[in-house]
């Protein structure tokens, strides 16, 4: 007899997000943006580790090890008849919901129902706001609790339950060294992580708690008092058993729709949820949907009104829909690059937008030699050190690349931490100080990061002993401005440019489908440069007489596909490629690092997994060709502008010449 599919902790989130999502989760044939993965979940988040931790402060339970579930329920039941009793995943199933509670604490007809999660605490940030409302930012976290406390009391209504989040302290203080490093993650042989105690972990090392206990019973009560909770839910496990697609309700947050294939994607294999759903509702063909829609239209706040008036795609919006305003800075604000990506939508103009007066202008203030980094950075729930707090920043990795007045490029410069238990922020400070140090060129980042980091370092060493302190904090200081929390504090007279600013501000291509992400923007200018496609189609990079590489050799960037640039991101080398064996079956199975989170990852894995030698250095080698494209990725899109700037001189001085009589 087949079993039920039963509704879990997992699949009542993504219910929550949107009902229909239960259709696609789980199906070969839909494309599906998030990794399923949950070795790589519990490296991104911490999680598991903050598990183990919970344990070790909630002491002598029993663990539920058994992933077959009608003995995981067998299992709880008979530890339940004891009068007092600790459950780790303790199961629980009323009907066709499913949950497993991460600590059930039991004394006598009292239960208390501890929900752990990696997230940190700040009573600054409170559950509810002055109006009552749940935060948005701690809803969903709320709605899971509840969730489970619904099954439980519906399983054993002879039970007082209360409902607890079992959170990373914000305002604690960790007293130890080294107890990041007690926690490592492993993979079992159904691919399912677990986090391993390594060594041992004393007294001393759980005397002063990083975790809070949160009683959230209240609220609780309060969403499973809504009247309609529990027919809510019961229709979904009866859409999910039957396998019936729940009717969508189009809305902004589609958007982030993990089923759902990008327009640029051509492939054919795999199904677009979204798509469906958009074209179950309004009648549209998979064809007619591929034209640019409202929820592309960047940082647009009336989506959701745009959509309940049918206007669809971007070319159905009107001036009014915008109401573009001007600033008072250079170049297009906000409202004038929504409406400048409409029109381009309206006109069926696929050619890109720069404003080369305004980029001109600030082009005239940058000073040779040209620096642009690039940072990979972390957080972890638990502190590597004595003295830090839970998730305080960690940067771990840099990438610099300098352009020369004659046009010469280098990849000037790097950085990777990757020794285990280390706190590299210090050294990552003194190695970028000492390039950046050597003149007064101008400085190059894309979007905010990297100033957030340098302000997250120096507020780390003002705390610090560090022999050499104030001069780095005088460096930092120099080249990064002040947060909102510190404002006014010094002044940055060597303050980084923002080139997504510059983005933002000048350049518009529609090819980019209104992202500024450099992920986006990269593929889209080499799209329209010719002379950067013949330029970087040869194999010049890291070649003697080429541009200088501190990780690639003879190494062409342009590879061509049907007539279109492949996104560099995506050619980046495999991870075992060059290796004798295989190096590491790792990060989205495409073996690739390609973004921020999966360089992420990649370090998490590093820290806190045990790997051979081979995989260590695949990993490291793969990291920092990551990184360096960063960076290069920035010097070919300054090397687009200029291209740009000395056309349009060419162009003016060819006007202004006198013509012949």
């Amino acid at each position: 007899m087949q079993k039920p599919r039963l509704i879990t902790k997992s699949r009542f989130k993504l219910a929550y997000e949107c009902p229909t999502k239960l259709f696609y989760t789980g199906k070969k044939e839909y494309a599906d943006q998030k990794t399923d993965d949950k070795f790589l979940k519990a490296l991104a988040d911490g999680g598991f580790q903050v598990g183990e931790l919970a344990k070790l402060y909630i002491p002598n339970g029993q663990n539920i090890d058994t992933v077959d579930h009608d003995q995981s329920l067998k299992e709880t039941h008979d530890l339940l008849r004891a009068e007092n009793a600790i459950i780790y995943e303790a199961a629980t199933q009323f009907e066709n919901f499913f949950a497993r509670v991460d600590i059930l604490r039991k004394n006598k007809s009292s239960i208390d129902l501890i929900e752990v999660k990696s997230k940190s605490f700040d009573p600054e940030k409170p559950f509810v706001g002055k109006k009552g409302k749940i935060n948005s930012d701690w809803d969903p976290y709320l709605q899971d609790v509840a969730f489970q406390t619904f099954v439980f009391r519906n399983e054993h209504p002879d039970f007082t339950v209360k409902a607890y989040l079992y959170l990373t302290d914000k305002r604690a203080v960790c007293s130890v060294d080294g107890l990041n490093q007690k926690f490592y993650l492993e993979q079992d042989d159904r691919g399912r992580a677990r986090a391993v105690v390594k060594g041992e972990v004393t007294d001393e090392d759980l005397a002063s708690p990083i975790m809070v206990l949160k009683d959230v019973t209240d609220i609780v009560d309060r969403i499973l008092s809504d009247k309609d909770y529990s027919a809510r839910l019961k229709k979904w496990a009866k859409a999910y058993e039957s396998d019936e697609r729940i009717a969508p309700e189009l809305s902004s947050a589609c958007t982030k729709c993990q089923f759902h294939i990008p327009r640029d994607d051509k492939s054919l294999s795999l199904k677009c949820g979204r798509t469906e759903c958009w074209s179950s509702v309004t009648g549209l063909s998979r064809a007619e949907l591929q034209k640019p829609t409202v929820l592309e239209l960047w940082e647009f706040r009336g989506k959701d009104k745009a959509i309940e008036e049918k206007k669809y795609f971007l070319a159905d919006l009107e001036e009014d829909d915008i109401g573009p305003e001007t600033d008072d800075e250079p170049g297009l604000s906000r409202s004038e690059r929504q409406w400048k990506q409409v029109q381009k939508a309206k006109e069926n103009d696929d050619t890109p937008y720069l404003d080369l007066h305004g980029l001109s202008g600030e082009v005239s203030q940058w000073l040779f030699p040209l620096h642009f980094i690039d940072f990979e950075t972390t957080t972890v729930a638990i502190p590597f050190h004595k003295g830090t707090h839970p998730y305080e920043g960690i940067a771990f990795q840099y990438s610099h690349h300098v352009v020369s007045e004659d046009g010469s490029t280098r990849h000037a410069g790097q950085y990777l931490h990757s020794v285990r238990g280390e706190f590299p922020n210090f050294d990552f400070i003194r190695q970028l100080k000492s390039e950046l140090d050597k003149d007064h060129g101008t400085i190059f980042r894309y979007a905010a990061h990297e100033n957030t980091y340098l302000n997250f370092i120096i507020s780390q060493l003002e705390r610090s002993q560090e022999n050499d302190r104030k001069d780095l904090i005088k460096f930092m200081q120099t080249i990064a401005k002040p947060t909102k929390a510190r404002q006014g504090e010094w002044e940055a007279n060597r303050e980084m440019v923002d080139m997504l600013q510059l983005v933002r501000r000048y350049h518009y291509d529609p090819a980019t489908h209104g992202s500024n992400s450099i992920k986006y923007v990269l593929p889209a200018v080499l799209n329209a440069s010719k002379s950067l496609q013949a330029k970087y189609s040869q194999p010049i990079y890291g070649s003697e007489g080429g541009v200088g590489s501190l990780n690639f050799k003879n190494h062409a960037w342009i590879k061509v596909e049907k007539g279109n640039v492949i996104n560099p991101y995506k050619t980046l080398p495999k991870l075992s490629e060059g290796e004798e064996e295989k190096a590491a079956d790792f990060l989205y199975r495409a073996e690739q690092i390609k973004d921020g989170g999966s360089a992420m990852m990649a370090w998490a894995r590093m820290q806190f997994t045990e790997m051979s030698d081979t995989e260590h250095a695949a990993l490291k080698s793969a990291l920092l060709k990551y990184c360096e494209l960063d960076t290069f990725a920035m010097v070919m899109i300054y090397e687009y502008w200029k291209e740009c700037l000395a056309k349009q001189v060419k162009k003016t001085e060819q006007e202004q010449k006198p013509k012949r009589a």
